[in-house]
């Protein structure tokens, strides 16, 4: 059988005729020779591509992860009557095929498909994503209606996938997961590699204890869970790729837990620290132990407010100071110095137990700074000033804890020699005595600065000496002004326009005359005069006929205390410039012969500050209660006269504010009576006491022996 070889192309045109040369032969017998010839007519035949119609075939390379039936070959018609063929995924449009023309495929061992359109297609499962490299061969006959065919080949090469493939890590593990847990909880989370995963439980194909979320992989229960085992098979697959998968087993342990909770001593620590505690020291130990576990295998961490946090830390079971505990700053006393934490403390197995232990930390005060004495006290006061006038303050500073809780107290006391007092709280200094510029121009005090309320110990106190400068000052002389005259009699004429001047006052006030104030104190009606200094000016109203004005005009001195002033009275007769008028043109200062007034006006008042008639108050007060008690102690019987004469001799001879420093009655008789006791150590037995009696100034009974007057508090 002789056949034409595939890709061979026919054409009338060029070569007509092929002459063949057969030889054949037959065992035992000559080769026989023969020649054959073969002409080629010109008519409408069918032709392939080269690449197509070739010996080895075209080439079509295609992914492992090429989706099921996806179009990988296709054969179009030639424009000249041939066969066009395209290759590869990327299958151009295809154009209508003429009915007539019939695909078929040669050879049936390969999974892949051919159309009758001749588009070839990915197999119907995909391909296997295996990792090695995969050939097809597809062997393809085309033939038209007129019986005339063309033949080609196809090879299809299936190159592993570049994506990733769906894998598990582990191909089966084991879970432990604790009695109780509720429903929907997660137990757990499997994840596999790839692309587009996602999750199915193959088996039990109807899960009784748990589910599993398809897109993220977490199972979770499905309720409340009782102690047993389950067997899981799980499945993770490509979603765009279903034969790209993989599976794992899961096994599920429901296992019965102790809940008991670790248990600490002490169950509440509460403790104090000074400020001056070194970071590092160790504020309480815990002893913490595991009922369910003999190892004991706890942590423990510190949980609370940061603040609490930054200055505490947990080593072990030891609470420990980690930074410095400052009473004095802000920080520490915007908490109130309490620092409230709470120490976790864990056990292991799952669930994880826990135990709180609170924790309460009081800081406490440190007096450690000494206070600071203020730059360049110094202060200036008049010769004048009156008694209780401030002179000024001491401001004291003190680093601790409240700031600047001072006591202040002059060094030897207030006196003659030291004519001030300073308060206690605020540090002011105040005069309390006479001042003598010619005797003292400065006083030099001596103030003790002592911290209050800066430790926990009240006799922990630091004190500073400061040394404060008071300079008295001379008071200027406030003379009483002169004025010459100071009656003045004057005549004007009232002229049209502007203001005219009057007059002007001569007066002397003392060294400088420029500090007198001058002011008309009375008799300006209208105000038609002006003072601008000591210049007096008349200002025009329209005055129809004479009119006189009578002007006291106050002279005042500088500003002394008290003032001083004088008084100059001014007779001013005003003429219309119409009314005839004496003819002199000249004006007249007439002294009057009457004795010269002079007004002097003192104002003095002296106003007591509100501590100094507090304290007249309390004084009195004490004195008048002082002597109600000596009045009574008078009265009082018999039994008493004894030991109150003695109270009231002992302190005859002092002044009452002193009488209120001393003794009470009953405690100068407590302590007589204790004299003669031990002076009579025998009489002091029940015995020995022949009466009883009421001390009618302390309201207590006592015994005591007629014989030997010995006495005894009941």
């Amino acid at each position: 059988q002789v056949t034409l070889r595939a890709g061979a192309e026919l054409d009338a045109h060029r070569v007509n005729q092929y002459a063949l040369t057969l030889r054949a032969t037959c065992p035992g017998e000559d080769e026989v020779e023969e020649r054959l010839f073969v002409q080629v007519t010109a008519g409408q035949v069918l032709r392939c591509d080269a690449p197509f119609a070739r010996a080895g075939g075209d080439v079509v390379q295609v992914l492992a992860d090429t989706a099921p039936q996806t179009p990988l070959y296709a054969v179009l018609p030639q424009p000249l009557g041939g066969l066009m063929v395209s290759a590869g995924t990327d299958v151009p449009t295809l154009l209508p095929l003429p009915v007539s023309l019939q695909f078929r495929l040669r050879n049936h061992d390969t999974p892949l498909t051919l159309t009758r359109r001749g588009l070839v297609l990915a197999p119907a499962s995909g391909f296997n994503p295996s990792k090695d490299k995969q050939t097809f061969r597809l062997e393809i006959e085309v033939m038209d209606r007129h019986g005339h065919n063309c033949s080609g080949a196809l090879r299809v090469e299936v190159l592993p996938s570049r994506r990733p493939r769906v894998t598990f890590r582990e191909p089966q593990w084991t879970m432990t997961v604790p009695e109780g847990t509720g429903p929907l909880e997660v137990v757990t989370r499997v994840h596999a590699s790839g692309d587009n995963v996602r999750y199915a439980i193959l088996a039990p194909t109807a899960p009784a204890l748990f589910t599993i979320d398809e897109v993220t992989g977490e199972i979770r229960s499905t309720g409340q869970l009782e102690v047993a085992n389950a067997h899981l098979l799980i499945r993770a697959y490509n979603a765009l790729h279903p034969t790209d998968h993989a599976t794992t087993v899961l096994n599920i342990t429901v296992q019965g837990m102790d809940r008991r909770a670790p248990s600490c001593i002490p169950a509440l620590s509460v403790s104090q620290v000074p400020e001056t505690v070194s970071p590092g020291s160790t504020l309480v130990t815990l002893r913490c132990t595991d009922p369910t576990s003999a190892k004991g295998c706890l942590s423990y961490a510190l949980e609370g407010p940061p603040a609490s946090r930054f200055r505490f830390r947990m080593e072990g079971p030891q609470l420990q100071v980690n930074t410095t505990l400052d009473y004095d700053s802000e920080a520490v006393a915007a908490v109130g110095f309490q620092f409230t934490a709470t120490i976790v403390v864990t056990a292991g197995g799952q669930p994880p137990r826990s135990t709180r232990v609170p924790v309460l930390v009081t800081v406490t005060p440190v007096n450690e700074f000494t206070p600071v004495c203020p730059n360049g006290a110094a202060f200036t006061v008049p010769e004048t000033a009156a008694f209780g006038s401030t002179v000024g303050r001491v401001a004291g500073t003190d680093r601790d804890y409240p700031p600047d809780s001072l006591e202040y107290s002059l060094e030897g006391g207030s006196g003659p020699a030291q004519p001030f007092s300073i308060d206690t709280h605020t540090g002011e200094i105040r005069v309390v005595g006479s001042l003598d510029y010619q005797r003292h121009r400065s006083y030099r005090l001596t103030v003790r600065l002592t911290d209050t309320r800066n430790d926990l110990n009240p006799a922990k106190r630091r004190s500073r000496l400061c040394n404060v400068a008071v300079h008295l000052q001379q008071p200027v002389p406030d003379q009483t002004p002169v004025c010459t005259p100071e009656v003045q009699e004057l005549w004007i004429m009232a002229r049209s326009g502007g203001r005219q001047p009057v007059t002007r006052l001569a007066c002397q006030g003392g060294p400088d005359s420029a500090t007198l104030a001058y002011t008309i104190a009375g008799g300006n009606k209208d105000g038609c005069f002006q003072l601008e200094g000591n210049a007096l000016f008349y200002l025009p109203d329209g005055l129809a006929e004479p009119r006189t004005f009578m002007l006291l005009v106050e002279v005042r001195g500088g500003p002394g205390v008290p003032h001083r002033s004088t008084v100059v009275a001014l007779v001013v007769h005003v003429t219309p410039q119409s009314t005839p008028v004496p003819p002199s043109t000249t004006t007249w200062h007439t002294v009057l012969r009457k004795e010269p007034l002079v007004v002097t006006r003192t104002e003095a008042a002296w106003h007591p500050p509100a501590w100094f008639v507090a304290v007249l108050t309390a004084c009195g007060t004490l004195l008048l209660v002082a002597l109600g008690c000596v009045a009574r102690s008078l009265l009082c019987s018999e039994h008493c006269q004894g030991f109150t004469a003695a109270f009231c001799s002992s302190h005859s001879n002092q002044d009452p504010g002193k009488l209120l420093l001393g003794k009470s009655s009953w405690d100068v008789a407590e302590q007589r009576g204790g004299e003669e006791e031990r002076s009579h150590p025998h009489a002091s037995s029940p015995g020995q006491f022949d009466g009883h009696a009421r001390d009618p100034c302390t309201g207590r009974y006592y015994v005591f022996n007629s014989v030997t007057g010995a006495r005894r508090w009941i």
